[in-house]
């Protein structure tokens, strides 16, 4: 039974209490009556989040977390005392707690910072970290490759960019002249990986690179096309803020993808702008 973890277990009995799930070494938790639907019988599988209640029992919810064991998220401090800090990590009646040891300096409850959250080897409770650099690291083998497609989650800005946690596990950097929409700090989402350095620096892209790339930006655009009722005032004439304002992508990216989409005959220029082939909306 992996506590921390997002697991499919089977209903094994019923209680009064709810209802006890089992894996397959027959280790069982209970889910709570308040995650329980009335349909459940013994025999169903259930997708259950397990970890410790308040009172240091293992226990199950269908609900889900914001951060699970072998992540890093950016959670709220809902509370201190002497001994560390609470997270709400989406657990209703459960917070997430951040050891003094594993701050990184002091937190202050209403704020949100970045942690990693683990599986403590002793307890088997779920504890959050602030010292990413155990967890978070380019050193030794990186386990990503170009034209990769990778979960980031968006930590800080500077001059040249957004540094980014990469598949939980690395850092990596998104360059600001390749961004074309807004990025907000606390972001998750999906890149791709671009190139991976000799000294094992990860650059990435929000965009796809290559033909993939173009064919992407090609099904967009035509997609806020048919959003605008086939016609969009766009061509080759258009600043690059404008194209980056309606399409969110430069103006270099939307002359190749127009191109692509001109010579299979899925659009059309008009006297103001491009417009969808009658029929292919």
């Amino acid at each position: 039974m992996k506590t921390g973890e997002v697991q499919t277990l089977r209903v094994a009995r019923v209680s009064d209490y709810g209802l006890y799930l089992e894996d397959g070494e027959h280790n069982e938790v209970l889910l709570p009556n308040r995650y329980v639907s009335l349909a459940q019988k013994v025999g169903d599988e259930v997708e259950v989040f397990v970890y410790h209640d308040s009172e240091d029992r293992i226990v199950a919810t269908t609900e889900t977390p914001l951060i699970k064991a072998g992540e890093v998220s950016y959670l709220e401090v809902v509370d201190k005392n002497i001994h560390g800090a609470f997270l709400n990590w989406g657990i209703s009646g459960k917070d997430l707690f951040l050891p003094n040891r594993n701050q990184q300096g002091g937190v202050v409850v209403g704020r949100r910072y970045f942690v990693y959250m683990y599986v403590d080897n002793v307890t088997g409770r779920c504890v959050a970290t602030g010292k990413l650099k155990n967890f978070v690291n380019n050193e030794g083998v990186v386990t990503v490759a170009p034209r990769q497609e990778v979960d980031i989650l968006v930590v800080s800005e500077s001059p040249i960019g957004y540094r980014v946690v990469v598949e939980n596990r690395h850092w990596g950097m998104i360059y600001k002249n390749q961004i074309f929409r807004k990025v907000e700090i606390g972001e998750r989402c999906r890149a791709y990986v671009v190139r991976v350095t000799e000294d094992n620096r990860i650059d990435l892209s929000l965009q796809q690179q290559g033909f993939a790339q173009v064919k992407g930006s090609a099904e967009h655009i035509c997609g806020e096309l048919k959003r605008n009722g086939g016609f969009l005032p766009l061509g080759d004439d258009s600043a690059p803020e404008q194209v980056q304002q309606m399409l969110q992508m430069s103006k270099k990216q939307f002359k190749r993808s127009l191109g692509m989409l001109l010579s299979s005959g899925r659009v059309r220029i008009v006297e103001s702008g491009i417009e969808l082939v009658e029929g292919k909306r």
